[in-house]
């Protein structure tokens, strides 16, 4: 692709949320990266008609930086825009509308991790069933970005039925009952370059002086309340102990063989609890992981030498690639 084609980010987010917020930011951040590479870009904002996509087709762009998570707040609709952006035959960044599709459920995405014998938690889509131990976690089967997840969300398994009601009657939408694995958590990112899938360092998330009775997740506090506990305790790290070589190994296996299985492109992020005997366990495909440059994606991109200017042009690059298509 020559450097000076009109590449524009697209986007569904609105500032009535912070994590809305923070795509709108991340937006920009793409689009002033874009620029120093020689694109022309700009903002796009797309809504449930489409539009935008529509006139996208008339304006016949080199490419679609697609960075919509949500539209109007609802994360389960995101799968729209790839499949607008197929059906007017234009270039896009990231994953298909296919991998977006069946990543955008975690029980989907759970009921294919099974199927191919990649671990995942045990889970309940009413909070019902036998085999979920003594704790579970209760999520929104399609909200990304720890929606709906607070330190209320880990409860005794008795208890999951009654409070995948009350979270239904809380935040809309459909919630689940998943193992609660005590333990520690990974995230890893996966950027494509030369059409090979190239893991990124692994970030391991901590969870630094929470006390006995608060659950070690990574909560809606956690990413998005600046100045809170949670948002101030959870550092990520990438330095680790030569004994954790044979884990970070197997995490990175896992990582590469869900984005095989969910064929994904462009970059992803697999997230990733360990329980106390060293078994991991795959919790979420991300599509299209935050790209802010605060963000776990762009600090692992960092941390493997690559600026957020070259992160985003591998990006663009990946996506014009005939393979990638």
């Amino acid at each position: 692709m020559t450097p000076d084609l009109y590449v524009p980010v697209l986007h569904g987010a609105s500032a009535e949320r912070p994590d809305e917020a923070d795509t709108i930011v991340a937006a920009e951040c793409v689009q002033a990266a874009l620029e120093r590479l020689g694109y022309r870009s700009a903002l796009l904002h797309m809504d449930l008609d489409g539009t935008c996509i529509e006139n996208l087709a008339t304006e016949r762009p080199a490419m679609v930086f697609n960075l919509v998570e949500a539209l109007r707040g609802d994360a389960a609709l995101a799968h729209l825009a790839p499949s607008l952006l197929e059906h007017f035959h234009l270039d896009y960044t990231g994953a298909r509308a296919e991998a977006w599709r069946l990543t955008l459920s975690k029980i989907t995405t759970k009921r294919l991790l099974t199927s191919a014998g990649l671990p995942t938690p045990a889970w309940s889509l009413d909070g019902t069933d036998e085999g979920l131990g003594a704790r579970v976690i209760v999520k929104s089967i399609t909200e990304h970005a720890s929606l709906g997840i607070d330190s209320d969300s880990v409860v005794l398994a008795e208890r999951a039925a009654r409070e995948i009601a009350r979270r239904q009657a809380r935040f809309g939408g459909h919630f689940f009952a998943e193992a609660y694995i005590e333990g520690r958590e990974f995230n890893l990112s996966v950027i494509e370059d030369k059409g090979q899938p190239i893991v990124l360092p692994p970030a391991e998330i901590e969870f630094v002086g929470y006390p006995e009775d608060r659950p070690r997740i990574v909560d809606y506090e956690a990413k998005w309340h600046e100045g809170s506990f949670a948002y101030e305790n959870t550092p990520r790290r990438f330095q680790f102990p030569s004994h954790d070589e044979v884990l970070l190994r197997e995490l990175q296996d896992l990582a590469l063989a869900a984005w095989r299985l969910f064929d994904l492109s462009g970059y992803a992020r697999v997230d990733f609890r360990v329980d106390g005997h060293g078994r991991p366990m795959i919790l979420e495909v991300n599509v299209n992981p935050c790209l802010s440059p605060d963000a776990g994606f762009a600090a692992a991109a960092e941390r493997a030498g690559l600026s957020y200017d070259r992160m985003i042009g591998h990006i663009v690059e990946a996506a014009a690639r005939p393979a990638s298509r």
